[in-house]
């Protein structure tokens, strides 16, 4: 919840001015209010996320917006089950993995948050907490080739604390062997899973060498030109 025109303004300047690589996929989720407006503005090899949806197309749910909305004012993609969603707002794994099917059938791409609070890594509970998230979504039978997984682990989101690359690549490696055990291995070899918590220039490209790793999910690091570094990390 960042942002007005002014701000978006100056996060277009240096997005359109950094050379934006081409062989990078590069999304950026403003709020719904100004999903329109940075799209009109970005560079045309910039999509577009919602930062949330609703599970159905229309009716009495003040406040949310569909995936067919989020579609009509420009965005091909949108985020569900961020860690805020989950742990501030109470968001179920059901409600989330309905929320998923939904945004794909109507034609979205679906950026599958995962991730475990400290607690939960302390009690090395990691691989079981990510491991339900992602069954919530199968067992409704998720298209996995139209979503990117993000690994967030909680504690390392806006913390300045950063799994290691070590931790990252791990937790991606249990992902991966979990796609091959329950959905087949072609998705385990060509789902992107990427990294979330506490990302910067000057870790990025350090995550970015790990063999799992596909790309990031960047917070804070965003708003700021240093994303651009980030964005090239691994050209």
């Amino acid at each position: 919840m960042n942002g007005d025109k002014k701000s978006i303004d100056e996060i277009v300047a240096f997005m359109n001015g950094g050379g934006l690589p081409d062989n990078v996929d590069i999304v950026v989720a403003p709020p719904a209010s100004y999903l329109m407006y940075s799209r009109e503005k970005l560079d045309k090899k910039v999509q577009t996320s919602a930062q949330n949806c609703y599970k159905v197309a229309k009716g009495a749910f003040t406040g949310e917006i569909s995936p067919a909305m989020a579609k009509d004012c420009g965005a091909t993609w949108v985020i569900l089950g961020h860690s805020e969603r989950r742990h501030v707002f109470g968001e179920t794994d059901q409600l989330i993995a309905e929320k998923t099917i939904h945004a794909i059938s109507e034609g979205v791409g679906v950026i599958f948050c995962i991730g475990e609070k400290l607690e939960e890594r302390e009690s090395n509970k990691t691989k079981d907490v990510c491991f339900r998230q992602l069954k919530a979504a199968q067992d409704l039978k998720v298209d996995w080739s139209k979503t990117v997984i993000a690994y967030e682990p909680v504690w390392a989101i806006g913390t300045g604390k950063t799994a290691s690359p070590d931790q990252a690549q791990e937790v991606h490696v249990w992902v991966r062997d979990w796609l091959k055990a329950n959905v087949s291995e072609q998705a385990a070899n060509t789902v992107r899973i990427i990294y979330g918590g506490s990302v910067t220039a000057d870790n990025a490209r350090e995550l970015a060498a790990k063999p799992d790793i596909d790309g990031f999910l960047v917070g804070g690091a965003s708003l700021k030109p240093d994303f651009v570094k980030i964005i090239k990390a691994r050209v």
